[in-house]
């Protein structure tokens, strides 16, 4: 079905799910209804605050059942939702916020800490909204809604109007606004649907960071597309836990989305074999964020019987391009494209190579993003007649599947999270006495990527590995930070003093360059 806009879209599935649970966290259960009637009161008010169609409301929360359903009061507004990476520091949370003009954001308890640095450092912000009781001055958006309607509101918006920035780290340094629009989101969503054809009597299980838009499309936005059940779990930590083999036992979910990390876990993990035959539940594992090695797929399917599938995307796309079936499958593929979405290999001149040859991966289709907020040159880069040029080395085999070789760009992916390396580079270089740094990844176990930084200092300089640790520490997301610090009296440069990081990558690879 094609809905007109997301807000619509969950009314509709709320009068025909009714009753049916939409959300189970902890120990609670929200049903469709109970999510619109709280979503709808809960958008009345923040419309009678001023709220209008295309203001900007930021969500940082930990996963929850009131992460979803903030996400869905604000579809009902017409306002643009940002979900923000909840493991940045404070600046960088104000960085986005000030760059979006965010008028509202969604806290949680946990992070009710930063509602004073925000207030006082993001010009736009007018208050904090919470759905409990905090510890910092915000509107209680249970309490302040409950004297409002839950009946819809009427949708003044529809399928090119804007529903979400996804921020997505730059080679700037500067994370970069993604604007998708409703028609975007709810086009990907489809061509999920078209690809895997999944049923609305599944339960998915969620246990990645919702901010990511892999998580947010592929586990809360297309299940609710198609009228899932939706089984959270807080974070990724508790499928270390009993919970997670009572939750196999007793709600037992059918499609689980994950990271190579969470699957290489799950192979190592004791789990007895007549658990597995008789319990264990899951028929379709997702892997995406990362890369996964053909080593981590066949254990796997040994072990579980079942294979994983693997996909590709960027936020930029909605973010899902291409994905493997359980049916139709390759190793070392990331699929083929889904439904409605085009793709090519293109050389330099942006001309199609044959089948085999490796060129920039482009992709065109409804889920293409409508560019960067307020960056024109940017979006320009990246989009040209349509296409959405990703950045991606690949390949095509006969048959259309899709082969991701390498990045264009210096991008890292560390635990399936994006880090790019200019922007920990800029950081390093407010310390005094740094000549010239870089950072790149190296492949470790699963082809996951350990971040390296090699710090070049000045002559007469006395910084220590120390002082930069703790200046990252202060200034940068934990994930972001890298693994080992090196200070070398010498980096591969260029004639005008630019860092050779293919260079520089080899000979750490080769041994010439050390880690520690």
């Amino acid at each position: 079905m094609r809905y007109p806009n997301l807000g619509e879209m969950m009314t509709i599935q709320a009068k025909r799910w009714k009753n049916k649970p939409l959300v189970y966290f902890e120990d609670k259960v929200y049903t469709y209804m109970q999510v619109e009637k709280i979503a709808n009161k809960a958008a009345r008010m923040l419309k009678e605050k001023g709220l209008k169609k295309g203001d900007k409301v930021a969500v940082i929360m930990e996963n929850s059942a009131h992460y979803i359903i903030s996400l869905v009061t604000i579809f009902k507004t017409g306002a643009v939702a940002i979900p923000v990476n909840n493991m940045l520091r404070e600046s960088e949370f104000a960085y986005i916020l000030n760059d979006s003009y965010t008028k509202y954001v969604f806290l949680s308890e946990k992070y009710a800490e930063y509602a004073n640095y925000l207030k006082d450092n993001v010009s736009s912000l007018e208050d904090i909204l919470s759905w409990e009781k905090i510890n910092c001055n915000s509107i209680n958006v249970t309490e302040a809604s409950a004297p409002f309607s839950d009946e819809p509101l009427e949708y003044n918006f529809g399928y090119d109007d804007l529903a979400f920035f996804v921020y997505t780290s730059g080679t700037t340094g500067h994370p970069k606004g993604a604007m998708l629009s409703h028609g975007n989101m709810l086009n990907d969503a489809e061509s999920i649907d078209g690809a895997l054809k999944w049923q609305s009597s599944k339960k998915f299980l969620l246990f990645l960071p919702i901010f990511h838009s892999y998580t947010l499309m592929t586990s809360v936005l297309y299940p609710m597309y198609i009228g899932c059940s939706i089984i959270m779990f807080a974070s990724v930590m508790e499928l270390k836990t009993k919970k997670f083999r009572q939750t196999l036992i007793f709600k037992r979910p059918k499609v689980m989305v994950g990271v190579p990390q969470v699957y290489q876990a799950l192979i190592k993990a004791q789990m007895p074999k007549w658990f597995i035959k008789f319990f264990y539940p899951i028929q379709l594992h997702i892997s995406g964020g990362a890369p996964i090695s053909s080593d981590t797929l066949d254990a796997f399917e040994k072990k579980f019987g079942v294979p994983i599938v693997e996909g590709y995307g960027l936020s930029e796309a909605s973010p899902v391009v291409a994905v493997n079936t359980v049916e139709y499958h390759r190793a070392d593929s990331v699929g083929k494209p889904m439904p409605g979405i085009q793709v090519k290999i293109v050389d330099e001149e942006e001309n199609e190579v044959p089948v085999g040859e490796v060129g920039e991966l482009i992709v065109k289709g409804g889920n293409v993003m409508k560019g960067y907020y307020h960056m024109p040159k940017a979006t320009d880069d990246a989009i040209r007649n349509g296409w959405l040029f990703t950045g991606d080395f690949a390949k095509l085999d006969e048959d259309g599947f899709i082969y991701i070789v390498d990045r264009k760009k210096d991008l890292i992916i560390s635990k399936g999270m994006n880090v790019y390396p200019r922007e920990v580079e800029d950081i390093i270089k407010q310390l005094d006495g740094v000549e010239a740094v870089a950072v790149i990844g190296v492949p470790i176990e699963g082809r996951d990527e350990m971040i390296l930084a090699y710090v070049m200092k000045n002559e007469n300089s006395n910084l220590t590995v120390s002082d930069i640790k703790a200046h990252l520490k202060e200034c940068l997301a934990s994930f972001k930070t890298p693994k080992h610090i090196v200070i070398v009296n010498e980096l591969p440069l260029t004639a005008t003093g630019k860092v050779l990081k293919r260079e520089l990558k080899a000979k750490v690879l080769n041994g010439e360059f050390k880690i520690d």
